[in-house]
């Protein structure tokens, strides 16, 4: 570890602190392969300190006007949208994706970012005169106290985008557990609230690996937990959390598959496929990772997603490259391990992400596109979620083999068909298991005023992100009944009340 790169801080209560970590971890940029900052590994008094903060501020924060708080996120998101470009270079020099990916990743992001901006109209109520004699009745929502998101390496801005906006514009406090990974763009978005006028202890960040994640799950202070990232540690966070009275959200793991249809048009297939599942080097939880051509489709299909992969360049996503490396030396040995495990298993290896070269400098975590034909359920590569550059073509008989395929998988996050039969699109929706669909659209995440969320192991707790159901996530309702005294009111009646 360098002596000579920047050590970032905790953010807590409006500004940088050092804090008392267990120690410090290398942050990497992976298209070279060299340590461009330490980030501390928040010890449980970091934590504690996060959370208090985040719990002080909380009571002022939760009575200011919704027209505060509005204009609050008002001007965060002209700061934002001003300064995107800042954020898409921080995340690509530590993900590594190129920047016209982490670009979209900010824009996306701060459609809601744009949606919590209409927080006055999300959280009105309802009211019912005289429901009973003399008796008004009124629904509201309100906030929850200080809530804790727990985001992935693969999104270090829109991940924690789906749900700290809606958050604080609904009145509560937040403290952030960005991935060790990638934790430059959570200061960076802390400081942005700041010059926004965010009060200080409503947005912390919590730099850290296990220790700062599970005091969070154990305080007795935090309210709520959102949580991106693999299958295991999002069962893990979802029972830990709702074990010690939590409500949780946790988005775990996905394997996204792409059903073609023999009358599909398969240039628009091929060009979808390539899109789908190699941007961002494959390591976003909506790629698509199997196609599954029904009939003979994959004999004319595969040639055409293979010429097209193999135009790709892969480099440094500073530089005019369409695809980056992966985010670690340990992620390149995985993704280039299961590739090795497919040929093995009898899989057709049709192009090969190992080989060729890379558009960099250094020694960075690359692999190319890869696509397999001919692979089987039973494999590892059609098994296991790989979170690389990776396509596997899977063959199969029949339509209605395409779908029992999918529904037999453990995950349920997104899925697609390309096709121009109506009847079979509107069956493939209503049958197929799984939280997105897409109709001839590869990689169908909801709009932000919409909700995103898979079902089976792709998603642990009943509330999906941003959209409606965030808003629900972030507050919890109350009911007021009023009756104001008047004449011919009163006496003692012991029975349960009854609306007359």
């Amino acid at each position: 570890m360098s002596d000579s790169v920047p050590t970032l801080s905790q953010w807590i209560a409006g500004g940088e602190v050092a804090g008392t970590p267990d120690g410090y971890g290398d942050v990497t940029n992976p298209a070279t392969g060299k340590v461009t900052a330490r980030v501390p590994l928040g010890s449980a008094a970091d934590a504690e300190a996060a959370i208090a903060a985040a719990k002080a501020a909380f009571p002022a924060w939760r009575k200011t006007s919704l027209a505060k708080r509005s204009r609050t996120l008002f001007r965060f998101r002209e700061l934002l949208d001003a300064r995107s470009e800042e954020l898409a270079k921080i995340i690509t020099a530590e993900h590594g994706k190129v920047l016209s990916d982490a670009a979209g990743e900010v824009a996306r992001g701060l459609e809601v970012v744009e949606f919590a901006c209409g927080i006055p109209q999300l959280l009105k109520g309802a009211a019912t005169a005289n429901a009973s004699t003399d008796i008004d009745v009124t629904s509201l929502r309100e906030p929850l106290g200080p809530v804790a998101i727990i985001s992935p390496f693969n999104f270090p801005a829109m991940v924690p985008m789906w749900f700290f906006p809606i958050a604080i514009a609904a009145g509560n406090t937040v403290v952030l557990k960005p991935s060790e990974k990638v934790p430059t763009a959570a200061n960076w978005l802390a400081e942005l609230w700041r010059e926004a006028g965010l009060p200080e202890g409503v947005f912390n960040v919590l730099h850290g690996d296990k220790t700062a994640v599970d005091a969070l799950l154990h305080s007795p202070d935090i309210e709520a937990v959102s949580f991106v990232g693999s299958t295991p540690i999002a069962q893990y966070v979802y029972e830990t959390g709702t074990a010690n009275g939590k409500r949780v959200q946790a988005l775990g793991g996905a394997k996204n598959h792409m059903v073609v249809l023999p009358d599909a048009d398969l240039d628009l297939v091929a060009d979808q496929a390539v899109s789908a599942g190699f941007g961002s080097a494959g390591e976003r939880c909506m790629a698509v990772s199997v196609v599954v051509a029904v009939g003979d489709v994959a004999d004319a299909l595969v040639p055409r997603i293979a010429d097209r992969a193999k135009t790709l360049v892969t480099g440094d996503g500073t530089r005019s490259c369409d695809m980056g490396p992966l985010v670690t030396a340990a992620a390149k040995d995985r993704v280039s391990g299961y590739i090795a495990a497919g040929a093995e298993a009898g899989a057709t290896l049709v192009l090969d992400g190992r080989e060729g070269e890379f558009d960099a400098d250094g020694e960075g975590f690359f692999v190319g596109p890869t696509v397999f034909d001919h692979v089987r359920p039973d494999m590892p590569i059609y098994t296991d979620e790989i979170f690389g550059p990776v396509l596997s073509v899977v063959r199969v008989e029949t339509f209605a083999e395409a779908i029992e395929l999918i529904n037999a998988g453990p995950y349920g996050n997104g899925a697609a068909i390309f096709t121009n039969d109506g009847g079979a699109a509107r069956r493939f929706s209503a049958d197929v298991e799984a939280g997105m669909v897409g109709v001839n659209v590869p990689v169908p995440v909801p709009v932000a005023y919409h909700s995103f969320g898979g079902r089976k192991n792709s998603l642990f707790g009943d509330t999906h992100a941003h959209g409606s159901e965030g808003v629900h996530f972030f507050t919890r309702a109350k009911v007021v009944t009023t009756r104001w005294p008047g004449a011919g009111q009163g006496g003692l009646d012991l029975g349960f009340p009854r609306n007359v």
